[in-house]
């Protein structure tokens, strides 16, 4: 897919997809770690007749910029983008889509931008919700288990093994392996290695777990809220919201869909088993069918 360079008004430059009718209704789509703007290749080819479809690579990933420190990756920028983006394509209403990392980052401008009508729909696969996913981590040992790999991620110490083997050597720490999925085709793999070889975005693509508030203790810590808890202060979500979950995701147990909703006020829920965390490009079909259904049900905004 050809990419454009766009500047956003805070200086930083994204490479960007953007494709399908200049008056059609806006879907951007935001991807997460450790990926790209490739992995909505399905979702994009089948909607992009109808839609204009908006995908960056986006702040720390690949080409796009790369600001040097933890600071510059904490979720409000990653959430400012987003809108930076639309301003600078003249982009008014839009529907965010995103997943994994893109998707946490895809709740935030939800919950932000159903203020002001600028965000009409939200659809989020495989990304959990800010107000469920923290308590996750502190009582439930599946969830916490699991995100384990946030701690290697967090420790200055793997950004040696940057140096020396690209995001490589960090996987091959946090999970015994580098991840090989036999659902990608092997063109899409071989670009992914590449982009692993790419130091700076390696160190930046991990800024995002380096920036983020969540808290990932270790096993042995207590499975209970700490004293004096407060979850995040956040309004419910009151636009219409797909949420897509592959339920053999070993990264994102579905305990993350108990409480949706309760803060979700027109929540449509999509499970798809026997597929694992990618779902956009493991299921295609059916996330394509229930992205269809979706935007059918919700109109044009």
């Amino acid at each position: 897919m050809e990419q454009i360079r766009v500047k956003l008004a805070n200086a930083i430059e994204l490479d960007v997809v953007d494709v399908g009718p200049r008056d059609g209704p806006v879907l951007i789509f935001l991807h997460g770690f450790p990926d790209s703007h490739r992995t909505w290749r399905h979702q994009i080819a089948h909607l992009s007749g109808r839609y204009r479809c908006i995908a960056p690579d986006q702040r720390g990933y690949r080409g796009s910029s790369k600001p040097v420190g933890v600071e510059n990756y904490t979720p409000d920028k990653l959430i400012g983008d987003v809108f930076q983006l639309a301003d600078a394509l003249g982009v008014g209403p839009f529907t965010i889509v995103g997943h994994d990392w893109g998707g946490a980052i895809a709740w935030g401008v939800a919950i932000m931008g159903q203020l002001n009508g600028r965000v009409t729909r939200a659809v989020v696969m495989n990304a959990p919700h800010p107000t469920i996913f923290p308590k996750l981590l502190y009582t439930n040992r599946q969830q916490r288990q699991a995100s384990q790999y946030f701690r290697v991620f967090r420790d200055s110490a793997s950004d040696e093994l940057v140096e020396q083997f690209g995001l490589g050597g960090v996987l091959l720490k946090a999970f015994g392996e580098v991840p090989e999925n036999p659902k990608m085709d092997p063109a899409e793999r071989a670009a992914l290695m590449e982009d692993y070889a790419n130091r700076e975005a390696s160190i930046a693509m991990l800024n995002w777990y380096r920036a983020s508030p969540m808290e990932v203790l270790d096993m042995d810590a207590p499975y209970e809220l700490p004293a004096g808890y407060q979850p995040p202060a956040l309004p419910k979500l009151t636009i219409p919201t797909l949420v897509v979950w592959a339920m053999d995701d070993i990264a994102l147990p579905a305990a993350n869909l108990d409480g949706l909703d309760e803060v979700i006020e027109d929540l449509t829920l999509v499970q798809v088993p026997g597929c694992g965390h990618f779902v956009q490009w493991e299921a295609p079909d059916e996330v394509n069918a229930a992205l269809d259904g979706f935007l059918a049900r919700t109109g044009h905004g």
